[in-house]
């Protein structure tokens, strides 16, 4: 059965796109640790991160880089960090989350945003790529 991050990449389940390549995307987190949290996938489904080839691999931290970047610049923070833990979906993702506090890393607070403030938030990612 195709994981949730598969639907969204063919169009089954919405999302807030920040970023796609052929062979990656990226949208806004809709369960964010804060304002800007962004996942980056393959749109090739494998669950583990190092079962991934490595020019997948590789190409996915090139484009993770490239959002990180640009969300440093649209979201005002301390910095973004990267993590990858993969228990949630089985679908490779990089989480990339705009940091505050080292509570922002914790997966235990999460800020509640509207719909405008998801799509607001991830035209002002895009604006920076």
């Amino acid at each position: 059965m195709a994981s949730i991050f598969t639907k969204i990449v063919n169009g089954e389940i919405p999302c807030y796109k920040v970023a796609e390549t052929d062979d990656f995307l990226a949208f806004l987190d809709v369960n964010p640790n804060s304002k800007g949290h962004t996942l980056c996938i393959p749109k090739k489904e494998v669950d583990k991160i190092f079962d991934l080839d490595e020019a997948t691999y590789s190409g996915l931290m090139i484009f993770s880089r490239r959002v990180a970047v640009a969300i440093e610049k649209a979201i005002p923070c301390k910095r973004v960090g990267m993590t990858v833990i993969g228990l949630e979906v089985p679908h490779v993702h990089v989480h990339l989350i705009p940091l505050h506090t080292m509570e922002d890393t914790r997966f235990i607070q999460k800020v509640k945003l509207l719909a405008e403030e998801f799509q607001n938030t991830a035209e002002a990612i895009k604006a920076q790529l």
